[in-house]
């Protein structure tokens, strides 16, 4: 009998991979066109233009493991660049390593100040693996609209009203889906994961010749302070963090850009070249909307899951992962995913 994961983002591809390994036949549903959720990585003139996570902190080590396993460990590339400062709205100052990432509420058990890792190619290297691994139990186009217990597990209802029998069900999926899934079916308390509150995200990555750039830039960066104007919060010097982003001769920046009306790629350049003293216009403009891309949890947050994820244990094997429950890191995700494959794999006896 089948295994079914909805989602196939990074949590969705570790649980099936989890799954796989341990003998489940396992089937990824996606209703997206592509696979990995927010991580996208394109490639454009010679640059590696990420769109979503550029990486993940060092310390954490659930997703270097993974990619060994599924035979990229070689791939994996630490940050060349150190140290970070702050635009005060008047000058950048130089940070305490790790600060940026605590300013822009990257949280981790995992000490800030150990930096970051990636993959030579971007990180979309890890998806395209983990797709490759899987082959055609991944599935895209093809959504859940509904789920309903049925005598050997749970019938979900697919888009084209098409339905699917599975003996268990991983829900990899942003919270606000997994609760309206959960509540469909009848469990008490699944209301509160709509608690998870997804902001909205947008990058805008620029392209320009070495020469534009200042020399006495310092860094992989900048975070804005809370108190300075503009809609630029950070900006990430991509061309100096990790090694082979640009072209010899050309630069990358990554700037993380507020909700604005006007095209944001120009906001971006206008706002860098103030703080910067950027030499002339981008090269081109790249920028990605993620409408909900960045879950933030209230006060108890924790709690709430783990009392879901008790009221779980009697139903059908049912078991939710994600950066809605678990932390919004692309590491914490992996682990998260695996941790629900393994849940289900002993509520099967495997």
């Amino acid at each position: 009998m089948t295994v079914a994961v909805v989602g196939a983002g990074l949590a969705g591809l570790s649980a099936a991979w989890e799954l796989t390994r341990a003998g489940a036949d396992a089937v990824v549903l996606e209703a997206e066109r592509r696979a990995g959720g927010v991580v996208l990585t394109e490639q454009r003139d010679g640059f590696i233009v990420e769109g979503g996570p550029d990486g993940f902190l060092t310390a954490e080590p659930d997703i270097q493991e993974l990619a060994r396993e599924i035979g990229i460990g070689d791939r994996l590339v630490g940050q060349v660049a150190r140290g970070s400062t702050m635009w005060t709205g008047r000058t950048l100052e130089p940070i305490a390593e790790g600060k940026a990432a605590e300013l822009l509420g990257i949280q981790s058990t995992a000490p800030l100040q150990a930096g970051f890792t990636s993959f030579a190619a971007g990180m979309q290297e890890i998806v395209d693996a983990l797709v490759a691994r899987l082959g055609p139990r991944v599935r895209t186009t093809q959504g859940v609209s509904g789920m309903a217990p049925a005598p050997r597990g749970w019938r979900l209802s697919l888009t084209g009203s098409s339905s699917l029998e599975a003996q268990a069900v991983v829900l990899a999926v942003p919270a606000w889906i997994a609760a309206r899934l959960l509540v469909g079916v009848g469990v008490p308390g699944a209301r509160a994961l709509e608690d998870v509150v997804y902001h909205p995200s947008i990058t805008v990555s620029l392209a320009y010749r070495v020469d534009q750039v200042p020399a006495k830039l310092e860094g992989t960066g900048f975070v804005a302070a809370s108190d300075a104007s503009g809609a630029v919060g950070a900006c990430t010097y991509a061309w100096r963090k990790y090694s082979k982003r640009a072209p010899d001769g050309f630069a990358l920046l990554r700037a993380f850009v507020t909700a604005v009306d006007e095209d944001p790629g120009a906001i971006a350049h206008n706002e860098l070249t103030a703080i910067l003293g950027l030499a002339g216009p981008p090269l081109w403009t790249r920028a990605f909307h993620w409408w909900r891309g960045l879950p933030r949890y209230h006060g108890g947050h924790a709690q709430r899951v783990a009392a879901v994820r008790e009221r779980l244990t009697r139903l059908a094997p049912l078991a939710i992962a994600g950066a809605g429950f678990d932390g919004a890191g692309v590491s914490a995700c992996v682990k998260s995913g695996g941790e629900a494959a393994r849940v289900i794999l002993n509520r099967l006896g495997r």
